[in-house]
């Protein structure tokens, strides 16, 4: 909604002329360095992220600017404090909201808490932060920690945190005000029908699609050559569908395909599933699915970099 205000400020501050991306972005892992190289770009401002360490140099230079959210987070922290059980809490939060972290440290230790923030992997770029491919920065404290306070909107990275540490995430919306503990379990036990749903559909499947995603934050083609050694192992047959923009029309093409299985973001398995007539799915399900994995050990799937 700013968009041109800003274009209109660097106009009149560099005399440069600016190029606006007109497609969807999806993150820090969905760069368009290379494509825009090519348009005579010199530099990327990318706005609402913070950058993944992990990922190589770009093209061009890339300045990432987040977008802070403008949040007083006290009150909802507040509302929060009579439901958090146990002494040590981690704290998590995203990119929106990592410049008040330190003031939930504070608020729970005044009120008798000892609040653990740790670092997470490389591609994680502040200690705290998850992404909603990464829960790093929860799994690597989960011994150290009896439940989890996340700072932040949505379902998808609470339970995220759930699935990946098993311990219980006390979930505070800056936005709505909300406090989020039990409705956080309900809707755990939606996704997860949903997702046994999913996997039971594509158990008879003999022909999978593995999505590669041409996105560099994304591109997983070590996982995807891994996953179809599994398949093949197994007798069935496996084709390797390199994409760009991953969306429900541009696998319709594929109609003798049985099941897709995503090696790109893990979210769009998860959040979009409803959206695609044949089975898509994460390859951690894939091998719940082959029988590699027992469905009790369910996780969700991350995009890792140690």
């Amino acid at each position: 909604m700013h968009l041109f205000k800003i274009i209109d400020f660097l106009k009149k501050e560099t005399g440069a002329e600016y190029l606006i991306c007109g497609d969807p972005c999806y993150g820090a892992c969905d760069l368009v360095d290379i494509k825009y190289k090519g348009l005579g770009v010199e530099l990327l401002i990318h706005i609402g992220h913070t950058k993944i360490p992990a990922l190589k140099d770009t093209e061009i230079p890339v300045l990432f600017l987040n977008a802070k959210a403008d949040l007083d987070i006290n009150e909802v922290l507040e509302k929060a404090i009579p439901s958090i059980n146990g002494k040590n809490i981690g704290v998590i939060t995203t990119a929106q909201h990592f410049h008040v972290i330190e003031d939930a440290i504070k608020l729970l230790k005044n009120n008798g808490f000892n609040p653990i923030v740790s670092e997470g992997d490389k591609r994680i770029d502040f200690a705290g932060q998850i992404l909603g491919c990464n829960f790093s920065s929860a799994s690597m404290i989960k011994d150290k920690v009896d439940m989890f306070l996340f700072i932040g909107s949505g379902n998808f990275h609470p339970l995220g945190m759930i699935l990946c540490t098993n311990k219980d995430v006390i979930a505070c919306d800056p936005y709505s005000k909300k406090v989020s503990f039990r409705e956080l379990s309900e809707y755990k036990d939606m996704l997860l029908k949903q997702r046994y749903g999913a996997i039971s559909n594509s158990k008879m499947a003999k022909r999978f699609g593995i999505i590669i995603s041409h996105k560099e934050g994304q591109n997983r083609i070590d996982e995807a050559f891994r996953i179809k050694e599994l398949i093949e192992k197994k007798g069935k047959k496996a084709f390797l569908i390199a994409v760009d923009y991953l969306n429900p029309q541009s696998l319709e093409t594929f109609r003798e395909i049985d099941c897709f299985v995503s090696t790109a973001c893990p979210r769009i398995a998860i959040d979009d599933y409803l959206c695609y007539k044949t089975p898509i799915i994460t390859p951690i399900e894939l091998e719940i699915v082959l029988g590699i994995r027992k469905w009790e050990d369910y996780q969700f799937d991350e995009i890792i970099n140690k």
